[in-house]
């Protein structure tokens, strides 16, 4: 199939554009690996100009770990690398949609514009970073990061499990 045909029936290839001079700046040899790895797959996210979405890009630590074939915690480091070196800023943290089901966060990719914005280039935040001077890395908070649902914790709830089990054992009648 030519390219002309290709392009009218609307089956062209899906890519991501790496640009030389972002892959060039000392942020993008400052990242890991893994974050470096994860970047393209954010900017498959993005549609394009035409249906710009960027600022509401959302890809999951779960599809990113799937996608560059890592562990979900080496997944979630290499967001938070790309946050701390300028390439991504998170717009909207995560949360439960009305229907329970989880939205991740969203996420603005500096290199691009954003939509209705009077700049046609993005911020490019990467550019002012320098060694030792990471921007803010947002990190999603646990839903009860103290364990405080009206439970006892673990360790008081274990001892007063024993000390019944204790008392019973103490008070059985002696075998004859």
């Amino acid at each position: 199939m030519d390219r002309t045909r290709r392009q009218k029936s609307g089956r062209t290839e899906h890519h991501a554009s790496m640009i030389r001079a972002t892959m060039e700046e000392p942020a993008w040899r400052a990242l890991s690996p893994v974050a470096q790895a994860l970047y393209p797959w954010l900017k498959l996210e993005w549609r394009g100009p035409k249906f710009n979405n960027n600022g509401k890009i959302r890809l999951s630590v779960r599809q990113a770990a799937e996608r560059i074939g890592v562990a979900l915690n080496t997944a979630a480091k290499g967001f938070h690398d790309l946050q701390a070196k300028g390439f991504i800023v998170v717009t909207e943290p995560a949360c439960l949609g009305l229907e329970g089901e989880g939205n991740s966060p969203a996420y603005e990719i500096t290199e691009l514009g954003l939509p209705h914005s009077d700049r046609s280039e993005g911020r490019k935040l990467y550019r002012a970073w320098k060694a030792g001077r990471d921007y803010t890395v947002h990190k999603a908070t646990a839903n009860n990061p103290h364990g405080k649902n009206g439970r006892q914790k673990n360790k008081t709830l274990s001892q007063n499990l024993r000390r019944p089990v204790l008392k019973m054992m103490t008070n059985l009648p002696e075998a004859s």
